[in-house]
């Protein structure tokens, strides 16, 4: 499959990066996220490198739609923080843990990313919130997965602010007003990711017909 969706989010942390968590709103990245799982689950594979607040976060959401998600989600874990894993890494059946690098927290991290962006195929990357990582996360994927969509929510702010701005550097045209704007977030990844809301969820990518239109949920013929 060739259609993944990666995911960079986080609450930034007052003490340690002021300057993103100025910006930020804890309930519009909440939002976000659970609106995210909630449009992908069953439909997208999503990928994200693992975080204390948003992996329960994701958790909490797929529990809540009753979908099993075993096969829907790929979460990439460095061993580096193999003694602060949440809880909840236990419930996903797909983790990948990638090696710890020398006792070298940024090295460690640094091949997570690689290994998660050269294992997987995107068709697109949310940016939701954030702190630094966010901004390494969206270079390494402008390098490892060219020309495939970024979509900066900026209106969660924190760092997803600083990719929206290199983005416009880059052509001002891609950031609408609804990346800006828009809080229906369902809605929004409705369209950004152009899954329509007739899809239906299925219980693995295996079984998912590859034509988008079989996809669509159809009444049940009358006996």
């Amino acid at each position: 499959m060739d259609d993944f969706i990666f995911l960079s989010a986080s609450v930034p942390d007052p003490k340690r990066a002021p300057e993103f968590a100025e910006s930020s709103d804890s309930v519009a990245i909440t939002s976000a996220v659970r609106a995210l799982v909630h449009v992908t689950l069953g439909r997208r594979v999503l990928v994200w490198g693992g975080h204390p607040a948003i992996t329960p976060m994701i958790k909490v959401v797929a529990d809540e739609m009753g979908v099993d998600y075993g096969k829907w989600v790929k979460l990439y874990q460095s061993l580096f923080f193999k003694d602060q894993f949440p809880e909840d890494n236990e419930a996903f059946k797909n983790v990948v843990y990638t090696d710890r690098i020398d006792g070298d927290i940024k090295e460690s991290l640094l091949r997570m990313r690689e290994q998660m962006f050269t294992e997987n195929s995107f068709k697109s990357a949310i940016f939701i919130g954030g702190m630094a990582g966010i901004i390494d996360e969206f270079h390494l994927f402008q390098k490892y997965q060219p020309g495939k969509d970024i979509i900066p929510i900026v209106s969660t702010g924190g760092a997803t602010l600083e990719v929206a701005k290199e983005l416009e550097v880059m052509n001002p045209k891609l950031i609408g007003d609804d990346l800006r704007y828009e809080l229906d977030y369902v809605r929004l990844f409705h369209h950004q990711l152009d899954i329509d809301v007739r899809e239906e969820r299925y219980s693995s990518p295996d079984i998912q017909p590859k034509n988008i239109q079989d996809r669509y949920w159809k009444p049940r013929a009358s006996s």
